[in-house]
C-alpha cells in the first residue's frame, strides 16, 4: 500500500490502483483504518450508539404524558424546535422496537400461519382430494355444480355428482356415499379439498368425523396445495366436445357420464407412475390393482421386440417405467424419507404438481 500511496501522489488514485491491480476501497480502508469490534474475545460497542444514560433519556422522553400518543417523526420535530435532539428518527423506533412499543394499538384481526398439507398416499383409498366447479348453464347467470372426488393415487374418479346449488347438506350426501360405495374403514382415508363453504362446513366435518375420516384443506389463495382436483377439472373443459353452455341439466349429466366412464377406464393418464413421463396407466387399473399385471404384458412385448430387433436397441434391453410408488400433495422440502427411496421415486415426489397440472 506504500507503493499505491507514492504513486497516487504522481497519477492520482484511480491510475494508480489500475496499475496495481488494486481495488480504490482498499486504499481507502487503508488510510482509515475500522475500530476494532472486539477487546479480549468481547465485542465492542459501535461508538456511534447510544450510551445507557442516553437510551434511557430516550425512552422517558417518549414515555412521557406529552409524548406517549406522538409518532417518533412528532416528537422528532417538536424536540428540534425546542433547540433539543436526542437521536434520529430511526433511532428511536430501534428504540421502541426493543421492548414491542411499535405496534398497531387498534386489535387488528391478524391471520394464523397456515401449515402445508404434505400429504402422501402409497396406494388407492388412503387419500382423496375433491372439489366443486361451475358449469355454465343455458342462460347468463344459471350454473350446474358438479362435485367430484380424486383418489390422488390411481387418479380415479370415486364419485361425482351434478346438482343446482352448492350446499353443505349436499356434499355431506355425496362424500357419505362414495366412502359407503369405496368400503372405507376407520382411520384409512384422508380426504383434502380447498375452503369453499361447503368443506369448511360443520355438516361436513360432524359427517367425517363420524366415519373416522381425517380431513384437509389447503391453504387460503394456494391453488397448488390441490392440484389433482384443479388438473383433473381442466382435463373435463378442454375435452373434445365440452361445449360453451349446457343446454339442459340432462345434457350436463350425460356428458359428464360419457367423460367420466371414459376419463376413469380409457383415458391413459401421463401423471400415473414413479417418474416424470408417467407409466400412462387408465385410472381404473391402477385403482383396482391391475398395475403390475399391465406392466408385465408390457414387458412381454418389449421383449418380444428386443428379440426380433436387438439391434435397435443400442443401450440395454427395452422395459416399460416404474410403477406408481408414492404420491405427495406439497412434498417437505427436506423430506428424510427420500434419502431411501429410488432417484426415479425422488424425481417424481418432487415435481408430482408440476405433472399433475400437464395433464
Amino acid at each position: 500500500m506504500v507503493t499505491v500511496e507514492s504513486l497516487t501522489q504522481e497519477v492520482g488514485v484511480a491510475p494508480a490502483c489500475r496499475a496495481l491491480e488494486i481495488g480504490r476501497s482498499s486504499l481507502y480502508r487503508f488510510r482509515c483504518p475500522a475500530p476494532p469490534s472486539v477487546k479480549n474475545g468481547v465485542p465492542l460497542p459501535s461508538p456511534r450508539a447510544l450510551t445507557a444514560p442516553e437510551r434511557s433519556l430516550v425512552l422517558e422522553t417518549l414515555h412521557s404524558e406529552r409524548f406517549v400518543d406522538q409518532a417518533p417523526p412528532s416528537v422528532y420535530a417538536a424536540l428540534l424546535d425546542e433547540g433539543k435532539y436526542l437521536c434520529s428518527v430511526r433511532t428511536l423506533y430501534r428504540l421502541l422496537a426493543d421492548p414491542q412499543e411499535v405496534r398497531e394499538r387498534r386489535n387488528q384481526l391478524r391471520h394464523p400461519q397456515y401449515q402445508k398439507p404434505e400429504l402422501l398416499a402409497t396406494g388407492p383409498n388412503q387419500v382423496w382430494s375433491w372439489d366443486i366447479t361451475k358449469l355454465l348453464g343455458p342462460e347468463k347467470w344459471t350454473y350446474y355444480y358438479l362435485y367430484v372426488i380424486l383418489d390422488v393415487f390411481s387418479r380415479y374418479v370415486t364419485g361425482w355428482m351434478l346438482a343446482t346449488r352448492e350446499s353443505a347438506d349436499l356434499a355431506q350426501r355425496f362424500l357419505r356415499e362414495t366412502a359407503e360405495k369405496e368400503q372405507i374403514l376407520t382411520d384409512q382415508l384422508t380426504i383434502h379439498s380447498d375452503r369453499g363453504p361447503a368443506m369448511k362446513s360443520q355438516t361436513v366435518a360432524q359427517l367425517l368425523a363420524t366415519l373416522g375420516i381425517t380431513k384437509s384443506h389447503s391453504r387460503p389463495h394456494c391453488s397448488n396445495d390441490n392440484p389433482f382436483s384443479e388438473s383433473q377439472f381442466k382435463t373435463l373443459k378442454y375435452r373434445p366436445g365440452f361445449p360453451d353452455r349446457f343446454v339442459s341439466q340432462d345434457a350436463a349429466l350425460e356428458f359428464c357420464r360419457n367423460f367420466f366412464r371414459w376419463y376413469n377406464e380409457e383415458h391413459y393418464h401421463s401423471g400415473i407412475g414413479a417418474n416424470p413421463t408417467g407409466f400412462d396407466l387408465t385410472p381404473a387399473k391402477v385403482h383396482e390393482g391391475q398395475a403390475e399385471q399391465a406392466r408385465a404384458n408390457r414387458q412381454n412385448v418389449l421383449n418380444v421386440a428386443y428379440a426380433t430387433h436387438p439391434e435397435r436397441f443400442v443401450r440395454k434391453p427395452p422395459e416399460p417405467p416404474k410403477l406408481p410408488a408414492a404420491v405427495w400433495i406439497d412434498p417437505p422440502a427436506n423430506n428424510n424419507d427420500n434419502d431411501n427411496q429410488p432417484t426415479q421415486l425422488k424425481r417424481y415426489t418432487n415435481s408430482v404438481t408440476k405433472v399433475s397440472q400437464k395433464y
